[in-house]
């Protein structure tokens, strides 16, 4: 996920984690994340069944990749690994704040109001439109080290979890757009292809 939220991200909490890379766009061994158009995108992503050093080495070169995007989230199929894997850091300015590593999320539940706001997503590089989605959201997942974790988020955090869990799904941000004319001159704008968006609204 890319967005400008940098004053909003010190309000969405400190996660913990214990898998970390150095932070900064220079970022040695970063892989190419898929663009829109790219087959990988649309494949549904399989659990991950056991976490072990494997999976946390997919979750820091997944870092690596979203800071040298200068991005704040990143799923696995983002990077062809159809895997329910994804990293988020809120804060990547700051080399404090560990990022949040989520294997397997679901949620349990949503909530609050629903809310417009513009995304981004560096599968799509360029491109910021107004989506809608719920603004709490209860989840669980397991954390790098394969503890179950539950937690409760809202915000950005939330708009960023559900954003990068669509990604698990094979869906984009542009197929929740429901301005379809700000949609197509966007995405032209920008050199993408109006007809790879999968519209759900």
């Amino acid at each position: 996920m890319a967005l400008d939220f940098a004053s909003l991200a010190r309000q969405s909490g400190r996660d913990t984690s214990s898998v970390r890379v150095p932070k900064g766009a220079d970022q040695p061994g970063s892989r190419v994340i898929h663009t829109l158009g790219s087959d990988e995108l649309r494949q549904p992503a399989r659990r991950v069944g056991k976490v072990d050093e494997t999976t946390r080495d997919l979750a820091r070169s997944m870092l690596r990749s979203m800071y040298a995007a200068r991005g704040i989230g990143l799923a696995a199929p983002q990077i062809g690994e159809a895997l329910q894997l994804l990293v988020i850091d809120l804060d990547p300015e700051e080399a404090a704040t560990p990022p949040l590593v989520m294997i397997n999320p679901t949620i349990h539940e949503s909530g609050g109001e629903l809310c417009a706001y513009e995304e981004g997503c560096l599968s799509i590089p360029g491109v910021y439109l107004q989506v809608v989605r719920p603004s709490r959201i209860d989840v669980t997942f397991r954390d790098e080290m394969g503890r179950p974790q539950r937690r409760k988020a809202d915000g950005l955090l939330a708009r960023c979890i559900l954003h990068e869990m669509d990604h698990l799904s094979g869906v984009l941000f542009v197929d929740r757009v429901s301005d379809h004319s700000t949609l197509e001159t966007e995405l032209a704008e920008k050199g993408f292809d109006r007809d790879h968006v999968r519209p759900m609204t």
